[in-house]
């Protein structure tokens, strides 16, 4: 056929350019995996508030949240009582019992009842706030009037001598300032607008460099091994998140317990970042694997083939 006839064929790009732009894809695709999973962590899994006090439910087991709870709530008291009863010997006399009859509370099924609303009222408190798209934001309270009154009321059952002084008073707790509150509000919109673009940002960018990419077995591969390195990198930050919340806290013996809350928190966003990483392994090593196994394939053929015949020799014209 002549040449003029034929059809025009597409130029295609160069195979080093395109992979050039697969790679760039998948880069960004991998950065943002972890952030996503980030993002939506935060947005999502910290702000039901009926997950939350599941999670924060066994704590009440715990030993040193029990002991830091019972310190609290005994320090608590006698603040409130200090103006109620004599200063010296006899103040002297009760911190005592009631720090006791703090920790003997914090072994029973009425604190995990108080512990489990008191983490309900305080979360439901703090995602309403973070919600309110009101022009002022208030502060957060929390009031511990029902627990001073259990631990009262164990009190007179232990016939504990001047536990009926023990005033029970509806303070407000300050919980968040509503300076913070205004500040936690603009994270929790950005959070929440990027817990859903992230992910599907990173998926569409996984694609398109798998599709652009001249060499498809190997893009796969690369995206595998990069999503098992951000998810490697989101367990080592959980990690340094975890240090770094616990040197930062004034009073040394409260860290036992607040590793122990950070840890119960972070439970889902470990689990989801060593999932990462065990997936992005397994597809990089299957992916691997495959194209190892079909160019086996395709050498194998090769060497079973018949060798073609030579071309049969001119003939000779008899003069």
């Amino acid at each position: 056929m002549p040449e003029r006839y034929r059809a025009p064929v597409p130029e295609q790009a160069p195979p080093r350019l395109r992979n050039a732009l697969s790679a760039v894809l998948l880069a960004l695709a991998c950065l943002l995996v972890p952030f996503g999973a980030l993002a939506s962590w935060a947005a999502h899994g910290l702000t039901d508030t009926g997950r939350y006090v599941r999670t924060m439910a066994p704590l009440a087991a715990d030993p040193d949240v029990q002991r830091a709870v019972a310190d609290a709530v005994g320090d608590g008291i006698m603040r409130e009582a200090g103006h109620e009863l004599d200063t010296g010997s006899l103040r002297g006399a009760v911190g005592p019992f009631v720090h006791d009859a703090a920790r003997s509370f914090t072994r029973t099924e009425a604190f995990r009842a108080a512990w489990d609303a008191a983490n309900e009222a305080l979360h439901a408190a703090v995602v309403d706030a973070l919600r309110d798209d009101g022009a002022h934001a208030a502060a957060v309270t929390v009031d511990l009037a029902p627990v001073v009154a259990r631990v009262k009321r164990q009190l007179a059952d232990d016939h504990v001598s001047f536990a009926h002084r023990i005033p029970v008073t509806h303070a407000r707790v300050p919980v968040l300032p509503a300076g913070d509150v205004d500040r936690l509000r603009r994270g929790y919109d950005v959070l929440d607008t990027a817990a859903f673009w992230l992910p599907l940002t990173a998926a569409v960018l996984a694609v398109a460099g798998i599709a652009v990419a001249a060499y498809r077995r190997r893009a796969v591969t690369a995206l595998g091994l990069g999503t098992a390195l951000g998810g490697g990198l989101l367990v080592l930050a959980v990690a340094i998140g975890r240090r770094l919340t616990l040197a930062d806290l004034p009073d040394a013996l409260q860290r036992p317990a607040a590793g122990a809350v950070y840890d119960a928190l972070t439970t889902t966003l470990r689990t989801v970042s060593w999932l990462l990483f065990v997936l992005g392994l397994t597809v990089a090593l299957g992916s691997w694997l495959t194209g190892r196994c079909l160019a086996a394939r395709r050498r194998g053929r090769g060497s079973a083939a018949p060798a073609a015949d030579p071309p049969p020799e001119p003939t000779r014209a008899r003069a």
